[in-house]
């Protein structure tokens, strides 16, 4: 089976700075994905890459049998799912939570061009119940909490049953109750075969969803690790990456890390 996402000396340069690459990378469906490094490691980069959001300044970028420079990479976003915590800012601040979901169905910001009916109602309010949120339908998305939103952004990325989902830091500034929560809600959307395979990007291990298959390191725009998620979050790589030591632990499907005193 095709890999859903496929790097091949991928390369990323803007403003005179390479910020990502080259990068090798083969993810397959199913798979769950980790990406994890310092700031400026390139994780988002990657993730606009895989995403469809950009080109390539260099190399193969193939996303859901769609090679970059050879068709519409537009006609890839109804079939990826996108959440991070920057996704937060470009809504449109009179947009009630049930609007927010309801972006999904395109992957837009707004919904007055898309044909909306009672069938797509039913199906956000489904999906802000897989993620806790049910009871915020009516409310301003303005009015949420950081965490309220991020789960009200989960179930706009699931909106769309999408085949690929792009998660940048969704955890970034929660509390620990509402990234509990969170990880719940990531856990549920994983749940099942048909879960979509999923990247995302974090700084910490304690973010990482149980369910997660593998993982990746990136540190200065390069990849310096990359597999089984049990072979690549151990002491010594992460200590490659972060350049600081590193303790590594596991309980119940959780990671946890530390640098010693």
């Amino acid at each position: 089976m095709e890999p859903v996402v496929t790097l091949e000396g991928a390369v990323v340069r803007a403003g005179g700075r390479r910020l990502l690459g080259p990068v090798d990378l083969r993810v397959r469906r199913g798979e769950r994905w980790v990406l994890l490094g310092p700031n400026g490691s390139g994780k988002t980069t990657l993730l606009t890459l895989a995403g469809a959001r950009r080109q390539p300044s260099a190399g193969v970028v193939r996303v859901l049998g769609i090679t970059f420079g050879r068709g519409d990479i537009r006609s890839l976003h109804p079939r990826i799912g996108h959440c991070g915590h920057t996704l937060t800012e470009m809504m449109p601040p009179n947009l009630t939570v049930l609007d927010v979901v309801l972006t999904g169905k395109r992957s837009t910001l707004v919904t007055w061009f898309e044909p909306i009916d009672e069938a797509d109602r039913e199906r956000a309010r489904r999906r802000l119940v897989e993620v806790g949120a049910e009871e915020l339908w009516r409310q301003p998305f303005a009015r949420c909490s950081q965490g309220e939103r991020q789960r009200i952004l989960l179930a706009r990325a699931l909106f769309g049953e999408p085949e690929l989902l792009i998660l940048d830091e969704p955890a970034a500034g929660l509390d620990f109750p509402a990234r509990e929560l969170l990880i719940r809600a990531l856990e549920s959307a994983a749940a099942g075969p048909s879960g979509p395979t999923t990247l995302m990007a974090t700084h910490h291990l304690e973010e990482v969803p149980p369910s997660a298959t593998h993982a990746a390191l990136l540190r200065g725009g390069r990849l310096i690790a990359a597999g089984a998620v049990e072979e690549i979050l151990v002491a010594e790589r992460l200590e490659d990456c972060f350049a600081v030591p590193v303790e590594v632990g596991r309980r119940d499907g959780r990671w946890w890390a530390a640098s010693p005193t």
